[in-house]
């Protein structure tokens, strides 16, 4: 049988090992959050040391955040040189499109079907939020309402395994977008437009509409990001 004093070392182990796990956890969403808002520029090095420092943690529980990021597709990791966040290529970007498209409109599909009063009501305070900015066009603002309006989609899906793969591949291609959104604050009012008729559609059961608005939103999306590259770079801030 096992003493007291090795219960008591089992008892501590176990509480290390959650707390070491926490903290990866809250040092992952933290650097999630950091290289998809972009204050993490794309394709910078991230740093063990000067990484755990900043969030007052030990180097293990960096380590543990670095591989979840490189599975999340956020980060690369190269042997003998580091840890750096990844870079999405316009061939990748595309392939990422693609997969997007196809799991918007199950989404969409999903949501006509299971949505609730109370999650139509947040898609419509989002949308007119959106409305706001047709005039102004702040990239950055509208940048956060898309994500937030398409979140609460994937989640009325109420599908926890389609909610992990959407989030992914949306990290992924933000990666890619935010280099080029700030180009193309011209769509705001468009994308608005396709937004309202969504929620139309969602609202309504309409799940064959809904799945089909979702999938052209999405590659109409790529095709005006596309068309967007082909400009100069906005002198203030990034956007959306």
């Amino acid at each position: 049988m096992p003493t007291e004093s090795n219960k008591r070392t089992g008892t501590a182990a176990a509480i290390e090992l959650l707390r070491e796990n926490s903290l990866a956890t809250l040092a992952q969403r933290e650097l999630e959050r950091q290289i998809v808002s972009g204050e993490i520029a794309v394709g910078a090095k991230l740093n063990e040391v000067d990484i755990a420092q900043s969030l007052g943690v030990s180097r293990g529980p960096v380590r543990e955040a670095f591989r979840a990021l490189d599975q999340a597709g956020l980060v690369r990791v190269e042997k003998n040189r580091g840890v750096f966040v990844r870079q999405v290529s316009l061939d990748e970007a595309n392939q990422i499109y693609e997969v997007r498209a196809a799991l918007e409109g199950l989404i969409g599909k999903l949501a006509a079907r299971r949505i609730d009063a109370e999650e139509i009501e947040q898609l419509r305070a989002v949308v007119k939020k959106m409305g706001a900015h047709d005039k102004s066009r702040k990239p950055e603002a509208y940048f956060a309402l898309n994500v937030e309006f398409h979140d609460i989609l994937a989640r009325a899906a109420r599908n926890a395994a389609l909610l992990t793969h959407y989030r992914r591949v949306v990290n992924e291609l933000d990666l890619y977008r935010r280099e080029t959104i700030s180009r193309s604050t011209e769509n705001i009012p468009i994308s608005t437009r396709e937004h309202e008729a969504i929620v139309t559609a969602v609202s309504r059961r309409d799940e064959k509409l809904a799945e089909r608005l979702l999938t052209e939103h999405v590659l109409q999306s790529r095709e005006r990001l596309h068309g967007a590259l082909a400009k100069p770079p906005a002198r203030s801030g990034r956007g959306d």
